[in-house]
């Protein structure tokens, strides 16, 4: 039975006990007064504390004394425990082995080929029970994967391009040779793709270690900085770049020999990135060692076997050879023979048998006087040549961004002369002599001043005004035609007509939009002018030409293309940054005059319309109505009928202008709206207006076939160049870069 504990239950029961159990033992509380009182214990001495609860002990910080032996043996057991690898998800052998000890086992790829989305650019072949029994472990071949950092960015266009790319470089596309060209157009990022290339081969390879050692880029002094940029942002500071980008000789040429003696599977800074100039004069230093790979950037530079650049790289102790160019045809096939050679040597042959074997069957078969023999040996060349360089070319067009980028439409505009343009312009073509040689065929330098002279005065006056007060040849009597009074310090729009169309169209487009401009023109004089006319309307501008230094070119662009950032006009020499520049902060674009070589105009035009633009790009390509702009225009379409045939396999390209008729410079039309337009032989107008379809039921197969409309004003739809038409516009061809996929008509 459960018996109550409380202390008075207890005294009770002690009293009436004390009789019956005499031997039972007592339990007496100390004696202490203050112990008494602290347990609770009467005046009487009377204890009311538990029996049962035990006195506590008293508590101590003394640790536990152990022998030396005993500690000993607790520190070996701590010590003991297996090496753990310290890496994520580490699959690999976790045996006891010492460091530099080869590994036992299969060997194994740096990244996992059958994670989702891994790039494989190399599959080791499938083998057999019987041959894996044989093979040797130690050189097994293994995958070859992408660094997933880099893979989950590609898109599927990069992807073919760096598979492609991989295959070239290990001669597994043509044996015996290890180089390509990348001719993608610009804007789909070719850069990206070297990157990925150049990461992979300096990191693995099928015989489970790096390709290479070191790489090397080279490219225009203004892509330097930006090749840079790039590596770090792809790579997010896994590899520290070289960059050359400025420096006296000294400097220069111990940073190359500290790079060019690098050795090692580990090397501290294994990508050099040097301009073409300053490769040129280090060519000595570079020429000593031995580089795995070298990329040249705007590769249509080594167009020319016989220049100095061409020769030095060519002289490169490195096997593996990548040409990045968006234009690898600007002006003849032995150009481009000169590119295929750079990179393979000996697959076309030497120039002299590419010359007979390819090149004038070819010309000759593309001339608009050819029979039909000669047509028909061209396009056999022409196959054959294709399908030898396309082993190791690859070629994308612009199209593909239409998935990536907003709609760009593409204008050239025909501009009327002004009057003083009209009198100087004729006057001109009285007095040269240079005329005559050229109809003759002969180009002598005077020919040439003459070209450049006229090419000005249709840019504006005021570029060839010294020239009329000092009366130079062509100039006689000309200071007469200026209005009284004027002046080259200031800009005098309504003295040129596409000066007069510039104005319109920036004024329309600083009042209705919040979009930037970026004015391109050959001559640094006619950025002068540019700069006149922006002080005259206060409009807020920078500008980069050839004497601009490399860093603040880069400086410049990065603030510019800032949302944040005040200026609306970009002022660009197509010679000094045509190339690579990103400009994406500016949605349009105005190319003041053309270039003799098309890619040079393709490649200003390309700034804006790139990876990271957002809003709907607008090109407009100037030129003066029945002047040697359109002829040059016309030679354009020549050169790039050229291109789509070699490059990308076009079959259907008509031939407009005979070798003849572009002989004819020195002419001045009064009475076209546009004297391309009329020579490029439109099914689609009637009267000079656009139908659809043509009126004979085909389809419009030209030279110009990408300019999908002709137009006069009603046929326009961009409101800026509406409002300039009345001012000096004639006619106008515009073309929507991917119309096809957004549906317009």
């Amino acid at each position: 039975q459960r018996r109550s504990l409380a202390p008075s239950q207890l005294a009770k029961r002690k009293a009436g006990d004390e009789d019956e159990e005499e031997d039972e033992e007592d339990w007496h509380p100390p004696t202490s007064r203050k112990r008494q009182k602290a347990a609770g214990e009467t005046e009487s001495g009377e204890c009311y504390r538990s029996p049962f609860r035990k006195p506590l002990a008293q508590l101590t910080n003394r640790p536990h004394c152990l022998d030396s032996s005993q500690h000993e043996a607790f520190i070996r057991s701590i010590l003991s425990k297996p090496f753990k690898v310290p890496i994520r998800n580490y699959k690999g052998p976790l045996g006891l082995r010492s460091l530099g000890v080869k590994r036992a086992g299969l060997r194994s790829p740096l990244h996992d080929p059958f994670e989702e989305g891994a790039l494989v650019l190399y599959e080791p072949p499938v083998l057999s029970a019987h041959d894996q029994l044989k093979i040797d472990k130690d050189k097994a071949p293994v995958h070859v994967v992408v660094d997933p950092l880099l893979s989950r960015v590609l898109r599927p266009h990069q992807r073919e391009g760096v598979k492609f790319l991989w295959d070239c470089v290990t001669s597994r596309r043509i044996p015996g040779s290890h180089g390509c060209i990348m001719a993608d157009e610009m804007g789909l990022g070719k850069t990206l793709q070297c990157i990925t290339l150049m990461w992979t081969l300096l990191r693995q390879s099928p015989d489970c270690k790096p390709e290479i050692e070191k790489a090397m880029v080279v490219s225009p002094s203004s892509l330097v900085r930006n090749w840079y940029n790039e590596v770090e942002k792809w790579l997010g500071g896994r590899i520290q770049p070289l960059a050359i980008d400025g420096g006296s000789k000294e400097e220069i040429d111990r940073k190359l020999v500290g790079f060019m003696n690098q050795r090692g599977l580990r090397v501290p800074s294994p990508i050099l990135i040097i301009s073409y100039e300053t490769f040129r004069l280090h060519a000595e230093v570079l020429q000593k060692g031995s580089v795995g790979l070298v990329i040249c950037d705007e590769g249509h530079r080594l167009k020319n076997s016989e220049n100095q650049t061409y020769q030095a790289l060519n002289s490169l102790n490195t096997p593996r050879r990548v040409l990045i160019s968006g234009t690898p045809i600007q002006n003849d096939l032995l150009e481009y023979f000169s590119l295929v050679h750079f990179v393979n040597s000996g697959i076309l042959g030497t120039a002299q048998e590419f010359k007979r074997h390819f090149e004038m069957p070819i010309l000759k078969g593309r001339d608009a006087d050819a029979s039909e023999a000669e047509r028909h040996k061209g396009e056999e060349r022409l196959k054959e040549l294709i399908s030898i360089v396309n082993r190791c070319l690859i070629r994308r067009t612009s199209d593909i961004l239409s998935k990536y980028l907003p709609v760009k439409i593409e204008q050239v505009v025909c501009c009327r002369l002004t009057p003083l343009q009209t009198e100087l312009y004729k006057n001109f073509l009285k007095q040269a002599k240079p005329v005559e040689e050229l109809k003759e065929g002969k180009i002598s330098v005077s020919s040439l001043s003459s070209i450049t002279s006229l090419k000005k005065l249709c840019n504006h006056p005021a570029l060839i005004y010294d020239k009329c007060v000092e009366e130079e040849e062509g100039f006689m009597g000309a200071l007469d035609l200026f209005p009284a009074g004027y002046s080259t310090k200031s800009v005098e729009p309504q003295l040129s007509g596409k000066m007069l169309v510039l104005d319109y169209i920036l004024a329309v487009t600083k009042s209705t939009s919040n979009d930037k401009v970026v004015l391109v023109s050959n001559y640094t004089q006619t950025l002068d002018l540019f700069e006149k006319l922006c002080r005259n309307r206060r409009y807020l501008y920078v500008r980069l030409d050839g004497t601009m230094s490399i860093k603040k070119r880069a400086k410049i662009v990065e603030r510019f293309n800032s949302p944040s950032s005040p200026e609306f006009i970009f002022m660009l020499s197509s010679k000094a940054g045509g190339c690579g520049l990103n400009l994406i902060g500016a949605n349009r674009l105005v190319m003041f005059d053309p270039d003799w070589n098309p890619a040079n105009d393709e490649q200003a035009m390309a700034r804006v319309w790139r990876d990271g633009q957002k809003k709907m790009c607008y090109i407009y390509r100037l030129l003066s109505t029945g002047t040697i702009e359109e002829k040059i225009f016309q030679r354009q379409t020549h050169k790039k009928a050229l291109s789509s045939c070699v490059v990308d396999e076009e079959q259907d390209v008509e031939r407009h202008f005979s070798l003849g008729e572009l002989k004819e410079l020195f002419t001045l039309n009064e009475t076209t709206t546009s004297d391309t337009h009329d020579k490029i032989k439109c099914r689609r107008c009637v009267n000079g207006h656009q139908v659809r379809p043509p009126p004979d039921g085909s389809d419009c197969t030209s030279d110009l076939s990408q300019w999908h409309h002709c137009a006069d004003k009603r046929g326009l739809q961009d409101s800026v160049l509406k409002a300039a038409w009345d001012a000096a516009v004639t006619f106008t061809f515009h073309h929507h870069s991917h119309e096809e996929q957004r549906g317009i008509p």
